[in-house]
C-alpha cells in the first residue's frame, strides 16, 4: 500500500461528505485534471481505503429514536459459543453494530428501536432466545451528540 499525500487526503474528505459527487466536480474540488483523479480514485479502492459508498439513511425515521447499548455475556467463551451467537445477531434488525468486547461482557450491541416496547420485544423474543446468552445488561442513550460515518481526515 502507498503513502497518502494531501490529494489523496483531499478526495476522502471529499467523498466522505459526498459520495455522489461526480468525477468531475470531485476533480474540481481537490484540483486535478478528470484523468490523474480517476486514477487515485481506483487505486484507493483497490487499496481499500475506500471500502464502497452508500447514502446515510434517517435512522431514526426508518427504526426508531431509541438508541440502546447492551451488553452481552455468555455462558461460555468457547468457539462454538461465540459463532452461534455471531451467527443469531446479525440477522437480527435492530442491532446496528456488534462488537466482540474484553472486559466483563462478551459483547457490546448498539440498538435501535422505535420505544420501550419494541426493545422488550426485541429482548423477549430474540436475545434472550439465542443460545449460550448469560446476561444481559442494558443502557439507554438520552441523546446523540456525534455519529460519524468515517474518520476525521
Amino acid at each position: 500500500m502507498s503513502e497518502l499525500d494531501r490529494i489523496d487526503l483531499k478526495i476522502l474528505r471529499a467523498l466522505a461528505e459526498d459520495g455522489r459527487l461526480s468525477w468531475r466536480d470531485l476533480a474540481q474540488k481537490i484540483g486535478l485534471s478528470l484523468t490523474p483523479t480517476l486514477r487515485r480514485v481506483r487505486r484507493l479502492e483497490e487499496e481499500h481505503y475506500i471500502q464502497g459508498y452508500f447514502a446515510r439513511l434517517d435512522e431514526q425515521r426508518l427504526s426508531g429514536a431509541m438508541s440502546v447499548f447492551v451488553s452481552v455475556s455468555l455462558e461460555k467463551q468457547t468457539v462454538d459459543y461465540l459463532a452461534r451467537f455471531e451467527e443469531h445477531i446479525v440477522q437480527a434488525p435492530q442491532v446496528m453494530s456488534c462488537f466482540q468486547m474484553t472486559g466483563d461482557a462478551d459483547y457490546m450491541l448498539r440498538v435501535v428501536v422505535k420505544d420501550l416496547a419494541a426493545y422488550q420485544a426485541f429482548l423477549t423474543n430474540t436475545l434472550t432466545c439465542i443460545p449460550g446468552v448469560a446476561g444481559i445488561k442494558s443502557a439507554f442513550a438520552l441523546k446523540s451528540v456525534m455519529l460519524r460515518s468515517a474518520p476525521p481526515i
